[in-house]
């Protein structure tokens, strides 16, 4: 048999768990290369390696040019490449997934389709927002009225904790420098975080797409996740950031959520959350099945693939 063409990809137990990885890397105006299983960025001050084995999410900004070889071990370690536009304020585009199985894929979609299960896992996304209340009979609406009421207590314990003036979220997407300091510093802390949950979301096999609070949009289930850690990761991060009078806000604040997150905490809780929303009775982590193909067979049943069943 001839050999297929190509680099081959490397062994499952060489592979970093989505949620043992780092956080993300932001690159802009670089050359993306490979050198051996890391990927390297050039610029004009040398270059760095960054392990794509160990990697959730590399951001790409302005200016970046990358390497064929680069996204083959990219994608081959499940590191998930991220387009974003300037300061990391916008999202383009995504690349593939750690996962080769669709078992979480499934019971999102499942979950997605009929509407009492959509209820309760957004039901349980709030409980997770409010864990000292009883929250799980509540109505969508009276849901979104108590995290509107939360929210707007986080901005406003922040602008005392840190003595920044806070009024009220007010952005343009279209024209980042539109907004006051605080707003752009919200808007950039945000994007990375969207960036990080993101990168969860895909390489475990989710889509980013099914949401079940946001609807509508191709990240919708971005913002739903991301949702659950703003309060402890960028909301504090931009407040701390315009406290200290920024120089450039987006890289300060991107720079202040990458060392918020650099234990890695957020990706472990992440995963936990993600698997116990979708698959709330089974724990088994993503790494299971990775290869497993099979045959759906009619109802809930399915058979083995690769058999000639003629």
């Amino acid at each position: 048999m001839a050999k297929i063409p190509g680099s081959p990809p490397p062994d499952l137990p060489e592979l970093v768990r989505a949620e043992d990885r780092l956080s993300f890397v932001y690159v802009e105006r670089a050359v993306i290369h490979r050198e051996h299983n890391a990927v390297t960025a050039t610029d004009e001050r040398g270059t760095i390696h960054i392990p794509a084995a160990s990697l959730g999410a590399l951001l790409l900004g302005p200016g970046t040019t990358v390497s064929h070889q680069a996204m083959v071990v990219l994608a081959e370690c499940g590191s998930t490449v991220v387009w974003v536009g300037e300061r990391g304020v916008r999202y383009y585009a995504h690349g593939r997934s750690l996962a080769r199985s669709s078992r979480l894929l499934e019971a999102q979609a499942r979950a997605f389709a009929n509407q009492s299960s959509r209820l309760r896992v957004a039901r349980a996304m709030y409980c997770m927002r409010f864990p000292d209340e009883d929250v799980r009979t509540f109505t969508m609406q009276q849901l979104r009225g108590r995290e509107g009421a939360r929210v707007r207590q986080v901005y406003r314990q922040e602008a005392r904790r840190t003595g920044v003036k806070w009024d009220r979220r007010d952005y343009d997407p279209d024209e980042f420098e539109a907004s006051d300091a605080i707003n752009m510093a919200l808007s950039a802390a945000h994007t990375c975080l969207y960036g990080i949950v993101h990168a969860v979301i895909v390489a475990l096999g989710c889509s980013p797409g099914l949401g079940f609070v946001h609807t509508g949009h191709i990240r919708s289930f971005v913002y739903d996740i991301a949702d659950l850690y703003k309060a402890e990761v960028s909301i504090p991060a931009a407040f701390n950031v315009v406290a200290a009078g920024p120089v450039d806000i987006a890289a300060e604040t991107r720079h202040a959520v990458r060392d918020a997150v650099f234990d890695g905490s957020i990706l472990k809780q992440c995963t936990r959350d993600l698997h116990t929303l979708l698959l709330p009775d089974d724990r088994d982590d993503e790494m299971s099945e990775l290869n497993v193909v099979r045959l759906w067979d009619g109802a809930e049943r399915s058979v083995a693939a690769g058999v000639d069943y003629g």
